[in-house]
């Protein structure tokens, strides 16, 4: 027979993001939550390792400062930021470095984009979307228009087809790791709106930093590490080595697959794959916090992440961080230094490569019709949250965990 205690006790399945997110608020709201965590630390997909000195993000990260539920939670300061160039640097066909930088945070620099080629038509388009989408409020922006692929409002607002070949497709191809533009719209005017209105950074302890704050915040002993959930139960759930333990919710906030298997009728949306290789270069100190794309798209994206952040090398090196799309095929990282070395003018054959980590479950695969928010209800006493019940972003995944917190405690004051 269930106590007293537990007929109030919530259980989170799952540290990530929302996880942690949907624990804060559900303790604060009073309600005794045990978060359960299979790994061995907090964060999901979101961790740094220590590795030969380096630290290596669980995949290329980026940290935006816009996000309202960012603002909302986490203690900037403390995290010690450092951000990365405002624009892009392009890698095009013909073997140039294209710079296109944000003029509004750098108006000195917007004639350069039309000494770089960027026409008058696209600089226009440019402005006029980006006026939009920073000043009209996000609820309109989830509202308005037709939903289309981002490829078909691209060329509805105007740009050429040139244009979105040398800066869009390979710029969001790493934002949301599909290259074909057929993210929903509405979900990239919303990324557009935040990365114009925030600064990408990085934490100087590695992007692992995020969840650890958000876990301090929890009350002691809430957090059970190396805990799996192998069922759910009329009473609880089951875990492995730890048997079952009581409780009238239960929050599933893991990734998709788990989240399948632990909900049978949840139907997750298909998932991108991303794979980041981790070189470390002697040379390379100078080049600045830019991100680099690849017309050609031999590979998403790539950065010095100690120009952004130094101490993500040891003194005197420089770690390099290249993404390409899907799981590694054996060689990725070799295959890569070629490339690499006409993007910064450097001899490649001596970088050490240091870590590889391909991500299966990244992104959610965010085609039109796309719901920015959904419910997480899902059975009595059965709730799922994470990026994708949102939008597959730092904010999606703490929107989705507040919400979870909210209809739970919701539903246990009836």
């Amino acid at each position: 027979m269930r106590t007293h205690e537990a007929k109030r006790n919530v259980v989170v399945v799952g540290a990530g993001l929302a996880g942690l997110a949907c624990a804060r608020d559900l303790a604060a709201g009073g309600v005794p939550v045990q978060l359960l965590e299979a790994g061995d630390a907090v964060g999901g997909r979101v961790r740094s390792d220590r590795v030969h000195g380096c630290v290596i993000d669980r995949g290329f990260q980026v940290f935006n400062t816009s996000y309202p539920q960012v603002k909302a939670r986490m203690d900037l300061r403390a995290l010690r930021l450092s951000p990365f160039t405002p624009g892009v640097v392009t890698h095009t066909g013909d073997g140039r470095l294209r710079r296109l930088v944000d003029p509004g945070r750098r108006p000195r620099e917007a004639r350069d984009l039309l000494a770089a080629g960027v026409s008058p038509r696209d600089l226009a388009a440019l402005g006029a979307l980006s006026a939009r989408d920073v000043f009209a409020p996000a609820a309109l922006l989830r509202r308005s228009g037709r939903e289309r692929t981002t490829g078909a409002a691209l060329r509805r607002a105007g740009f050429s087809e040139r244009f979105v070949e040398e800066f869009f497709r390979p710029f969001l191809a790493g934002v949301f790791l599909e290259d074909e533009l057929e993210t929903s719209s509405r979900v990239f005017h919303l990324v557009w709106r935040s990365m114009l209105r925030g600064t990408l950074c990085l934490p100087a302890d590695g992007i692992g930093a995020v969840p650890r704050q958000l876990a301090d915040g929890l009350p002691p002993g809430a957090v059970r590490l190396e805990t799996a959930v192998t069922a759910l139960t009329d009473d609880g759930v089951l875990t492995e080595g730890h048997g079952e333990l009581p409780a009238a919710a239960v929050v599933v906030a893991t990734g998709p697959g788990v989240a399948g298997r632990l909900l049978p009728s949840l139907t997750p949306p298909p998932y991108r794959t991303v794979t980041t290789c981790y070189h470390l270069a002697p040379d390379l100190r100078g080049r600045g916090p830019d991100l680099v794309t690849d017309v050609a798209r031999r590979f998403l994206n790539t950065c010095v992440l100690s120009e952004v952040s130094p101490g993500y090398a040891p003194a005197g090196l420089s770690l390099v961080a290249t993404s390409v799309l899907g799981a590694a095929a054996p060689g990725t990282g070799k295959a890569l230094l070629g490339p690499l070395a006409e993007v910064y003018g450097a001899q490649t054959s001596g970088w050490e490569e240091v870590a590889v980590r391909t991500v299966e479950e990244a992104l959610p695969a965010m085609t039109a019709p796309w719901p920015l928010s959904r419910s997480t209800r899902l059975e009595p006493g059965r709730y799922v949250c994470g990026d994708h019940r949102a939008t597959g972003s730092v904010q999606g995944a703490l929107a989705s965990g507040a919400r979870a917190a909210r209809e739970v405690l919701a539903d246990l004051a009836r």
